[in-house]
């Protein structure tokens, strides 16, 4: 019998096999995304340029610069979250949201989500403060806060929300279209 003759049989076999390197292979260039500031670092306290200017807090309410390689294949846009998960609201609390970045973009300039030049396309959602674009930490006195940056590679070119989304439905659309994150997680106390 010649060997092809054995090919066919061991498909089957093979196939497993084949889907574990495929997702492997997917699994490494995702890890290859990452994301940089200047102006933020994972673990370190947030700089008072990046505390909100009220609610008792006063800082510059500027957003951090942000910069991310590595995006994996098949990227068509990204979008940017700034979350507090600790907020004492049972759901957290959104400091920025940003969609439709287009896929050419790999990163915006410190300020740009607070009134600053953002990409063409761009969206900046309203953050839980009620207003759009960037709104900087500002924990309850004496609570250590939690602010995760995170940059999504999107499988869409454009998330397509209604106007005055909700950070919830902004999220859900997100995370239906993400193939990778980079994060930096920073801290807050007052």
């Amino acid at each position: 019998m010649p060997k092809t003759a054995f090919l066919p049989a061991l498909l089957p076999a093979l196939l497993p096999v084949l889907f574990l390197a495929a997702t492997l292979g997917s699994a490494a260039s995702a890890a290859d995304f990452r994301l940089t500031s200047t102006s933020i670092a994972e673990g370190a306290q947030l700089a008072p340029d990046a505390v909100f200017a009220g609610f008792g807090c006063e800082g510059g309410n500027r957003s951090p610069d942000l910069a991310w390689t590595g995006a994996p294949e098949g990227t068509k846009s990204f979008a940017i979250t700034a979350y507090d998960p600790d907020a004492p609201t049972g759901s957290g609390w959104w400091h920025w949201n940003v969609v439709n970045i287009p896929a050419s973009v790999t990163g915006l300039d410190a300020g740009a989500g607070s009134g600053g030049e953002m990409p063409a396309g761009a969206v900046a959602l309203k953050n839980d403060y009620g207003s759009a674009g960037f709104g900087g930490a500002c924990p309850p006195p004496g609570e250590v806060h939690r602010y995760i940056f995170t940059v999504h590679a999107l499988s869409a070119e454009k998330l397509d929300l209604p106007e005055n989304a909700s950070n919830a439905l902004a999220g859900f659309m997100i995370g239906a279209s993400t193939i990778a994150t980079a994060r930096i997680t920073a801290v807050y106390n007052r």
